[in-house]
């Protein structure tokens, strides 16, 4: 199943949640069929096209939890602390993608009122992203993903969740979203980062440093530039 297919099989399902309160002992098949002619619906029933920059958020987005997913395995095996959290920003990113479906331009107040994002989120993030900081050794040079299995794939969670922050900046931009969502996955991605950092430090394992490269038969220089954050 495509992802814009998946998307909306998914919108369907909790439109008849949120409006009934629960759910029936019937369940829908996975096909539709109503999206064969390269539309697909939001959850207000608006239908656009599924390259529209609303599914191309949203498909980011739901890629983002995939690979989170993939990279929580990693630390399930590795007994890492931050499985639990994990989980949760994965529930979260339903909530996100919530949101993304719902653009205020056709949306009703009880629309907006049943997929409101809670910026609390992203003080909770916060708050994570301070607890691991202080465990950590400061950052004076800038590092390559490395340090273990768990570590790499909690860094291309990072830069996967880069590019959905940049898929929904449209959104906001044209109002067609509030910008909450768009903060919590500003503070993920950094989040994610001190994630992938904590990893590597919690199997003892080493984080790979970057070294300029000046000749194309050179071996990795000495001198590195100074770390900035660029946030």
């Amino acid at each position: 199943m495509n992802c814009a297919k998946f998307l909306e099989l998914r919108l369907r399902l909790l439109s008849r949640m949120v409006y009934f309160g629960y759910c029936t002992s019937h369940v829908p098949p996975i096909y539709t069929r109503t999206g064969d002619k390269g539309t697909s619906m939001t959850f207000t029933g608006e239908r656009r096209p599924k390259d529209d920059v609303l599914f191309e958020a949203l498909g980011a987005t739901d890629e983002l939890s995939s690979c989170i997913g993939v990279a929580r395995e990693f630390c399930v095996d590795a007994e890492h602390s931050i499985v639990e959290r994990l989980e949760k920003i994965q529930c979260v990113l339903q909530d996100v993608s919530s949101a993304i479906a719902t653009p205020r331009l056709s949306a009703r107040n009880s629309h907006l009122k049943k997929t409101a994002f809670n910026k609390a989120m992203v003080t909770e993030l916060e708050h994570w992203i301070d607890e691991y900081q202080s465990q950590l050794p400061p950052l004076k040079k800038f590092i390559i993903p490395s340090g273990g299995k768990s570590s790499t794939h909690l860094h291309v969670a990072r830069a996967v969740c880069r590019r959905a922050e940049r898929r929904i900046v449209p959104l906001v931009r044209n109002s067609q979203i509030d910008i909450e969502p768009a903060r919590y996955l500003n503070r993920l991605s950094d989040f994610l980062f001190v994630a992938a950092r904590y990893a590597t430090a919690n199997q003892g394992n080493e984080e790979r440093i970057y070294h300029r490269v000046d000749n194309v038969n050179d071996s990795v220089s000495v001198e590195n530039p100074p770390y900035t954050d660029k946030s």
